[in-house]
């Protein structure tokens, strides 16, 4: 076990706004962590900063040995980092399971593909009953299961999950997250970017607290989720 994903000194600029402010992280494999903070924190731009859809000003993003800052975006999913973004973004005029063979379109072991289309509908069955329906006429839970999904079918060694929480309906976010830790638990990295601090510091074993574009906190994510100042300002206690 050792850091699978490396940030440091991270600055982001839009403009003259400077967004990402000089912040450093590790992501241990193995572990789920995850970046919490408000709206406008910066945690979405930290994951597209990691994903190749944002370019840094200054800093070091290194996976796995990689040095993601000159890797082209396309080029980092085939490093085995899968992202599965805010919104969704599904294929929506497709089958279900025309959006999970895209997810598999990188790959070239077409034997073991089959067997990951099994495992993955054993692990989402209701995308399984659905597979044929078209994407679009899927619920924002089903929709959410399906992103993840296709994200997986990449086969990635670690998965960046951007707000799956948002829009759903209590339940529908426990079941998500419970999909999460299923998903970690399967041996895939995960980093989660969530506003939903509760449930985030629930799941995760290492948490980072945003706060205008610095950290403002870091710790395991059971002592955050206990801090005084995390439960007044994130956790409503």
């Amino acid at each position: 076990m050792g850091v699978m994903l490396s940030v440091k000194n991270l600055d982001v600029f839009y403009g003259s706004i400077h967004a990402i402010k000089n912040i450093s992280f590790d992501v241990q494999e193995g572990e789920i962590v995850t970046l919490i903070g408000a709206n406008g924190a910066g945690k979405t731009t930290t994951l597209h900063s990691i994903s190749g859809l944002v370019k840094p000003k200054n800093g070091e993003i290194n996976f796995m040995g990689n040095d993601l800052r000159t890797t082209e975006p396309h080029k980092i999913i085939r490093l085995g980092l899968a992202q599965v973004p805010e919104g969704r973004r599904i294929f929506a005029k497709m089958t279900v399971l025309e959006n999970l063979e895209m997810g598999a379109y990188i790959r070239n072991d077409g034997d073991k593909i089959e067997d990951d289309f099994e495992k993955l509908f054993e692990r989402l069955p209701r995308l399984k009953e659905r597979r044929k329906q078209i994407a679009g006429t899927l619920s924002g839970g089903e929709q959410q299961m399906l992103a993840i999904g296709r994200a997986l079918m990449c086969n990635p060694k670690m998965l960046l999950l951007d707000e799956p929480s948002m829009g759903l309906s209590p339940l529908l976010v426990g079941e998500i997250f419970n999909i999460i830790q299923d998903v970690n638990k399967s041996g895939v990295t995960v980093l989660l970017v969530e506003q939903n601090a509760k449930k985030a510091l629930e799941i995760a074993n290492h948490a980072y607290v945003l706060e205008t574009g610095t950290i403002a906190m870091e710790g395991d994510a059971d002592e955050l989720a206990n801090d005084e100042k995390v439960r007044k300002a994130y956790l409503g206690g």
